[in-house]
């Protein structure tokens, strides 16, 4: 969900959140791509205590953003000695830590989440929990509740376009194309924002159908044929 706009429709996850926070647990945050994982992890690092690694694919990435926010300076250090500085310091701090992003997983990089968890609570944001997709770091997910992320209810659509028209961003005309919208975005509410960021460029007319679905089409040739770096329209 844009950060433009009001956090909306994942109150229960939220709250969910809250309660294993506090009990200091490992926590999978499992859902489809677009689905508000990240949203999710935003708001909650809004309101509670967390370390947060936007990516984490590589051990180096990982660690540096981890440096990053807790002041460390990589230095001249081999990743061995970082790490290890870094699980102590973690240890020191004792905030729980997020690793958005999560996918396949090396068993080096594994291992150090694993000593991670041995330190403090760790959450994860993944798109699967299939040995396939999390690779080495799947039989360790028997240690982690789940907060698992489903697409909008058509209230939940609503909700999202209301407070995208009271912050101006899109005309009020598009409250009366909620249902179309929720519908061409499957209540994905990644492709909703997408949807409505095309509303607001006032090309289309949410008025009519045609161009509610000529606006989805242009989304889907967007996202299938992204722009190359550096080019600007």
């Amino acid at each position: 969900m844009s950060a433009a706009l009001p956090f909306v429709g994942r109150g229960k996850e939220a709250a969910r959140l809250q309660q294993l926070h506090a009990q200091r647990r490992h926590v999978l945050i499992l859902g489809p791509a677009g689905v508000g994982k990240s949203a999710l992890i935003r708001h909650a690092a809004g309101v509670l205590p967390l370390w947060v690694c936007p990516e984490s694919v590589r051990c180096s990435e990982l660690c540096a953003s981890l440096e990053s926010q807790l002041g460390l300076d990589e230095g001249d250090r081999r990743l061995v000695q970082r790490k290890q500085r870094l699980r102590q310091a973690l240890a020191e701090a004792g905030k729980t830590v997020v690793f958005d992003g999560f996918g396949w997983t090396t068993p080096k990089l594994s291992s150090f989440l694993e000593s991670v968890m041995e330190r403090v609570p760790v959450w994860l944001g993944t798109r699967s929990e299939h040995s396939w997709d999390i690779g080495h770091f799947w039989t360790l997910l028997v240690r982690f509740e789940r907060v698992e992320l489903h697409p909008f209810h058509p209230a939940e659509s609503c909700a999202l376009v209301e407070a995208a028209v009271a912050a101006g961003r899109v005309p009020a005309a598009a409250l009366e194309a909620v249902e179309r919208l929720h519908h061409l975005a499957a209540g994905v509410p990644q492709v909703l924002n997408e949807l409505l960021d095309g509303l607001a460029s006032g090309r289309y007319d949410p008025h009519r159908l045609f161009e509610l679905k000529l606006l989805d089409l242009d989304r889907r040739i967007r996202e299938a044929c992204p722009k190359p770096t550096g080019i600007v329209s």
